[in-house]
């Protein structure tokens, strides 16, 4: 049972292009597709556009369809030979172009492409990147048809040809629909997603919307799995597999002695994200609680891509010193075997747009080598307690208790999680089963769910 309010949150940048989650239409009231698809995957789920649009969304005029991803018929194709470009008219007065060059290295033809792996046979050796076309037309069947010079025929259906447009807008969508970039942020006051445990392993809309919501809230909690190990590895298989790593392909948190991670102590754990001390950190991560203290041991979370984009607003210079210096993150034991790890990372990864794509923060595991210059040594510091106290602001964390059967599932590149210290007594010794998997892996089943579901190509 899906039970999640959304208060006091923004969605920066949130824009209907969004709904291009590989469900080709908008709905009514302006929802977009993944707002809409979640909803309609479990209809108990109350995180709708909505409910979403009044937390500062922007919604801008809708793009054109070509955007969208509607398949008009083609009206005509023309060839501009000075570009060296297809010029498409769609029947909805649309235009799109092509590159000769693009289309002759993406000829689906059985040649050119290997049908059963949707994989490219044509080599790069074998493209004419100069190529012009000899005749264009539109089949009967409404395809796009090309001969080329050396007469060599590629046909292509129009629904593939308009998903490809190279307009800002229909790049944009498809990307949005590819990867799920855009994030919904939040604070102290998020009700977090729930969902029931076996719901989720047996009913593929059900995954979906758990998977939906992963993503874009980075956060879903999951009840009713069976209070005894395992059931880390048996939610796993529900999207492939589990990442190894040198604790194990699943880890025991509990307190050890002689611990060699300061998890596996009863104190106090400060706010962090998993494993910095690797240069590719686990994408997601599972908590299953199989017995709780008898004190303390409160779980603390909160969105650190919120408070990245908080810092940047802030205090600008500190948002790019965190973002342009890298720092050293170590991690040395043994446990599924012996390790002596070491990374240099930036605290806050952004991509090429300046989206924050990843926080690398583990105060336990950085490094007392600081690989910088002397004269910015004081400025990473200041920086970086700058970033701290934006996520220890009581309005920014989000406290909650794990119980038995209980299990978090969460983004560990953008969350940053930690707990309060606790005491065990002895019929209630507190211990969670934990584990990792790759954000690849996770959206590839996440695509596989939605086509399944919905019936996308």
């Amino acid at each position: 049972m899906w039970t999640t309010t959304i208060a006091r949150c923004t969605l920066p940048s949130m824009r209907k292009r969004i709904s291009v989650l590989a469900c080709h239409a908008l709905r009514a009231e302006g929802r977009p597709r993944w707002a809409v698809a979640t909803a309609a995957t479990s209809p108990s789920l109350h995180l709708t556009w909505r409910q979403l649009r009044g937390y500062g969304t922007q919604a801008p005029a809708p793009l054109p369809s070509t955007a969208l991803g509607d398949s008009p018929g083609v009206r005509q194709v023309r060839a501009l030979e000075q570009e060296r470009q297809l010029e498409v008219e769609w029947e909805d007065s649309g235009q799109s172009l092509y590159p000769y060059t693009w289309l002759r290295d993406n000829c689906q033809c059985p040649l050119c492409t290997l049908q059963s792996a949707q994989a490219r046979s044509l080599l790069l050796s074998q493209l004419d990147i100069h190529t012009g076309v000899d005749r264009v037309q539109v089949t009967d069947n409404n395809k796009v048809s090309i001969v080329w010079p050396d007469q060599h025929t590629s046909e292509f259906d129009t629904e593939w040809l308009r998903k490809r447009c190279f307009s800002p807008a229909a790049r944009q969508a498809l990307q949005e629909e590819l990867f799920l970039n855009e994030r919904m942020y939040w604070d102290s006051e998020l009700r977090i997603p729930t969902a029931n445990f076996e719901e989720v392993l047996h009913d593929d809309k059900a995954a979906l919307a758990w998977l939906l919501a992963l993503r874009r809230v980075g956060i879903v909690y999951l009840k009713g799995a069976p209070v005894e190990q395992g059931q880390v590895a048996r939610l796993s298989q529900r999207i492939g597999y589990l990442r190894l790593t040198f604790y194990g392909h699943t880890w025991q948190v509990q307190n050890k002695s002689q611990a060699n991670n300061v998890a596996y102590t009863a104190g106090k754990l400060g706010l962090h994200t998993d494993y910095p001390a690797l240069h590719y950190p686990p994408g997601v991560q599972f908590l299953h609680c199989l017995s709780q203290a008898g004190e303390g041991g409160e779980s603390e979370v909160v969105d650190g891509f919120h408070m990245a984009d908080q810092l940047r607003r802030e205090d600008p210079e500190a948002f790019r010193t965190l973002t342009s210096l890298r720092v050293d993150f170590t991690d040395t034991g043994s446990d599924y075997c012996d390790f002596m790890v070491q990374s240099k990372n930036h605290i806050i990864d952004v991509d090429s747009d300046g989206r924050v794509v990843r926080i690398n923060y583990n105060n336990a595991t950085r490094d007392s080598v600081l690989d910088l210059p002397l004269h910015q040594v004081q400025a990473f510091y200041s920086s970086l307690k700058a970033y701290v106290q934006l996520m220890t602001r009581p309005e920014n964390m989000l406290t909650y208790k794990m119980e038995p059967g209980d299990m978090v599932t969460f983004d560990n590149w953008r969350l940053l999680h930690g707990r309060k210290s606790y005491l065990s007594h002895p019929d209630r010794v507190r211990h969670l089963e934990g584990a990792y998997l790759d954000w690849d892996e996770v959206m590839s089943r996440l695509r596989i769910l939605c086509k399944s579901v919905h019936g996308e190509s």
